[in-house]
C-alpha cells in the first residue's frame, strides 16, 4: 500500500473520529425573542438541538419523513461510505473492489451531509438579519463540517492505480 492510500485510511478514521461529536454535540441554537418596552428582551422560544436530537424531534413531531432522510443522508451513508473505503482499502480478496469504489464514489456525491451543512449554514446566516431570532452555532456543527470536508479529501486521495482499480 502506498503512502497515499495510507493517508486515506488516516483521513477516514479522522473523519469518522469528527462524525460522532457532529451527530452528538449540540449543532445550534436558536432564540426567539422580542424588544418591549418598560421590559426590555423577552425571550419567547430557544431550542437547542445537535443532528440526533433533531432527528428525534423531528420524528415525535410526525416529520418521519424529512427526519429517515436526515438520518440516512447524515448517519447512515456516512458510516457506510466509511466501512466500504476500508475494505477496498484493506481487501484486496474482497469480491468487486472497482464495482464497491464506484457505488463510494456515487454516493459521495449524492451524499446530503454536505447540503445539510450549507443548510444549516444558511439558516444560522438567516436568522441573524433579524433583530427578534438569534442563531448560535456550536462545536457540534464544525465537528460534523469538519467530517464532510476530511471524508471528501479522503476518497480524493485515494490511489485507485495502486488498488489496481483502474476502470
Amino acid at each position: 500500500m502506498n503512502t497515499r492510500n495510507i493517508i486515506a485510511i488516516v483521513l477516514i478514521l479522522v473523519s469518522l473520529a469528527c462524525l460522532l461529536p457532529g451527530l452528538f454535540y449540540d449543532m445550534m441554537t436558536i432564540k426567539v425573542g422580542a424588544e418591549l418596552p418598560l421590559v426590555g428582551t423577552l425571550t419567547i422560544h430557544e431550542t437547542t438541538q445537535s443532528i440526533l436530537n433533531t432527528i428525534k424531534t423531528l420524528h415525535q413531531n410526525d416529520n418521519t419523513l424529512v427526519a429517515v432522510l436526515i438520518l440516512l443522508f447524515s448517519v447512515v451513508v456516512p458510516v457506510l461510505k466509511a466501512i466500504l473505503l476500508m475494505v477496498v482499502l484493506f481487501f484486496k480478496n474482497a469480491g468487486n473492489r472497482l464495482g464497491i469504489y464506484k457505488f463510494v464514489a456515487l454516493i459521495g456525491k449524492w451524499s446530503m451531509a454536505d447540503v445539510f451543512v450549507v443548510g444549516v449554514m444558511l439558516a444560522f446566516l438567516a436568522t441573524r438579519s433579524d433583530d427578534n431570532v438569534e442563531a448560535i452555532l456550536h462545536a457540534g456543527f464544525y465537528y460534523f463540517l469538519a467530517y464532510c470536508i476530511i471524508s471528501v479529501l479522503a476518497i480524493q486521495i485515494m490511489d485507485v492505480k495502486d488498488l489496481g482499480l483502474e476502470s
